[in-house]
């Protein structure tokens, strides 16, 4: 007898043009009990117009699309889709595509270098409020957060200057325990509180910092001094 779905599934959208790679997520996806396919798009034009259905809890998004970018579906997810959580999944790995994508709205950025099993894995993490990437994509975005720390350092003392922290209370505790490595379900747990309620608390972070990015808040906050 097959194990039934449980009640609530993370629903995954896919805007995907490589049929490989298409059927081994979408397979696994259907193998999966706590996951399901939402929509499944080949094309920029189809996962935006995919967009103007239900929103799906997680967005899987190939940049190199054959009409187009998938920076551009990742853009209009972020105000058609707010509560869904947006990872990239390609073969582009300059710092180009990797800071464009975080400030288009992506959450994750994973190179297609993987197995079908390790993608559901990091599909749950960023559901929980995880922001998944590959090492060689940490790699980039580290490199860049300390060019960006090198250039404020060479600026005039003038042009310098902290922003005044505007979290609350609750919300900077979300904050410490995610520069700490806690998922949205420990730290619901540590806070005594739902974990759609953390992942309110980190949406508000994202906007308050004017970041997108699991790795730009914890970046925003220690450069802020907020942590």
């Amino acid at each position: 007898m097959p194990t039934p779905a449980p009640s609530t599934q993370i629903r995954v959208a896919l805007v995907e043009d490589d049929v490989e790679v298409q059927h081994a997520i979408v397979s696994a996806i259907e193998a999966s009990a706590d996951l399901c396919m939402a929509c499944l798009a080949n094309t920029r034009a189809e996962g935006l117009l995919a967009l103007q259905g239900q929103a799906a809890d997680v967005l899987l998004v190939d940049l190199g699309l054959p009409d187009g970018s998938g920076l551009d579906v990742i853009q209009a997810a972020r105000h058609l889709w707010p509560t869904c959580a947006v990872m990239v999944c390609t073969t582009f790995a300059d710092e180009a595509h990797v800071m464009k994508s975080l400030e288009a709205g992506a959450s994750g950025y994973l190179l297609k270098d993987g197995e079908a099993g390790d993608m559901l894995r990091e599909i749950r993490s960023l559901y929980a409020g995880g922001s998944p990437i590959s090492p060689m994509i940490a790699r980039k975005i580290l490199t860049h957060f300390r060019k960006q720390s090198l250039t404020k350092a060479l600026e005039p003392a003038g042009r310098q200057g902290n922003i005044p922290s505007v979290l609350s209370g609750r919300e900077t505790e979300v904050l410490e325990l995610i520069t700490k490595g806690f998922t949205a379900d420990e730290i619901a747990k540590v806070m005594q509180v739902s974990t759609h309620t953390v992942q309110t608390y980190v949406r508000r972070i994202y906007a308050k910092l004017k970041v997108n990015s699991k790795a730009e808040a914890i970046y925003e906050a220690r450069y802020q001094g907020l942590v």
